[in-house]
């Protein structure tokens, strides 16, 4: 089987699920209680329960497993790889690097402005140990001690025997090519960003934090003096996770560097005219406003928006920070349904990746973007923002996450929720090869293993937490595992939904950590005046 490239609950009215105030009645569909603690929040136990789906101790962890892992029918898995660890991406064992660094510093990017929602939840330490069993492995995949870095790994596995073997993870012999880049400046700056974002949140741990910095330096370092794209040509990342270029991941790396080293040769690169061009900043496409492991662009905007509002460096900034602020206004002026950017489906779904399969990944970052934004405008007393002559309040981005949400949890013409374990109506034939064996104690082999990812029951293991792909762009949707186009999860696109969850969970009032970001700047930053002119010579 081969698989193509990945596109860069209870079905009650709305009212049932995210507006509920009762914590009796959140429950998975055996009625067992939620784990997590309640809120005061719309999303109590979707966001507690599909933390734990992300754990270093479950269902995506590769490599062996800690003590802590409360997932029955995972175990110990492919301890014979070149670079052990990390996270499964999908339904299959490969190790794709490139959108796990994304999803890491996604994650990362959630702890450090909303690390209190976290702490209410009960959840910190658990999405710590989620992003440092990723930075651990992120760690292992370039040679951390050398004075250069000559290549990275980029990738575990294959899409030859991952994709034509259905077989549990715990249960794979084949052979696990590691595939090396020497060229690859986007997953270098990508790598990068995550290792420094992951060293804010782990600020308190000097020692480690130190090390996430200084892989990070290494990496960018890297990434700008070792040219190119890390799927060019037919390789198979060229087919699975395609980079469209590497000049969104400079300008997105560069501002994760400067927030985690107050270096300001890395704010200089972040705001050089010709970069944000190279990066599409300043011209319209498609994807333009659509966040993703694909296009970190929008991302970089919002986060050197945050500077402005925040921090204002002035001279020589301000010119580009400023055109970053107007950019991010459109982008969520983009998300608007009064605007016609991007269309949606009958059932209300933004269509970010313009009709193709597996838009819920795209549609749970527009959300956390929406909502973060929201709560920027909010902590700089800034109560909206304008799109063209017409005000809009924080509110209506907030509503705008609020409604893709609600549809990804049921409030759509499926009555579908599109998140597993939750609600009484959820996929239940999820394309992921761990979920549909058996832990029988039986070793099924490369093909012995089709039996139960043809079969039309249920899978018998269920993957509490996870968001499967989505429905199309008739708002149709088919629980059938052999159909990835529905049924996959991802790793990228389930931090996303971590992301947007927390950002939405409690009220306007919890908002954002203004300062932690900014712990490595040293006040007062710069000058808000053009420095003097030199002195006239007779």
């Amino acid at each position: 089987m081969k698989e193509p490239a990945r596109q860069s609950g209870h079905g009650e009215d709305s009212a049932a699920f995210p507006h509920c105030l009762d914590p009796a009645s959140w429950k998975h569909s055996n009625g067992t209680q939620c784990e997590s603690i309640y809120l005061s929040s719309p999303l109590p136990c979707v966001f507690g329960s599909h933390v734990k789906t992300l754990s270093s101790s479950t269902v995506a962890a590769a490599g062996k497993l800690p003590r802590n892992n409360n997932v029955p029918w995972r175990g110990n898995s492919c301890l014979q790889d070149g670079v052990v660890g990390g996270y499964y991406d999908a339904g299959d064992a490969i190790k794709f690097n490139f959108p796990a660094s994304f999803a890491m510093t996604m994650l990362s990017w959630s702890v450090i402005e909303y690390r209190a929602k976290y702490e209410v939840a009960g959840e910190l330490s658990h999405v710590k140990d989620i992003i440092k069993w990723g930075t651990d492995y992120l760690l292992k995949t370039f040679n951390n001690s050398a004075d250069r870095i000559e290549s990275i790994a980029a990738q575990v596995g294959s899409g030859g025997n991952d994709h034509y073997c259905w077989m549990r993870p715990e249960d794979i012999d084949y052979d696990r090519p590691v595939t090396e880049c020497h060229s690859c400046s986007d997953l270098a700056a990508e790598m990068a960003a995550a290792l420094a974002a992951a060293s804010i949140v782990f600020k308190d741990d000097k020692a480690y934090s130190h090390k996430l910095v200084h892989g990070a330096t290494k990496l960018y370092k890297f990434a700008k003096y070792r040219r190119g794209r890390y799927s060019v040509g037919d390789s198979e990342a060229s087919i699975f996770y395609n980079s469209t270029t590497y000049w969104d991941e400079f300008l997105w790396g560069a501002a994760w560097m400067y927030f985690a080293t107050g270096n300001s040769s890395y704010l200089n690169l972040a705001t050089i005219p010709s970069l944000a061009n190279h990066a599409g900043a300043f011209r319209d496409s498609p994807e333009y406003g659509v966040l993703s492991w694909d296009n970190k662009l929008p991302g970089a905007q919002v986060l050197l928006t945050r500077l402005r509002l925040f921090r204002s460096p002035g001279y020589p900034y301000e010119e580009i920070l400023r055109a970053f602020h107007n950019q991010t206004s459109m982008i969520m002026c983009s998300y608007l349904p009064v605007f016609t950017s991007f269309n949606r489906t009958k059932g209300g779904l933004i269509q970010l990746n313009h009709g193709k399969p597996q838009p819920l990944q795209f549609v749970v970052n527009a959300a956390f973007l929406a909502t973060l934004y929201s709560d920027y405008l909010d902590a700089a007393d800034t109560p909206g923002w304008f799109c063209g002559p017409n005000f809009f309040s924080t509110d209506v981005l907030r509503d705008f996450a609020k409604t893709q949400i609600d549809y990804i949890l049921g409030k759509n013409p499926q009555k579908m929720s599109y998140i597993v374990g939750f609600g009484n109506h959820y996929p239940t034939h999820v394309h992921h090869r761990g979920a549909s064996i058996p832990n029988n104690k039986i070793k099924y082999s490369c093909e012995g293993g089709w039996k139960w990812r043809d079969t039309s029951k249920p899978n018998p293991n269920t993957i509490v937490g996870a968001m499967v792909a989505g429905p199309d762009k008739h708002d149709g949707f088919h629980d059938v595992r052999t159909n990835y186009n529905y049924t996959e999860p991802t790793l990228a696109g389930n931090a996303g939904l971590v992301a947007a969850l927390v950002a939405l969970s409690g009220d306007k009032s919890t908002g954002i950590d203004k300062n932690t970001i900014f712990s490595a700047l040293i006040p007062p930053m710069f000058s808000t005046q053009p420095p003097p002119p030199a002195p006239l010579k007779p």
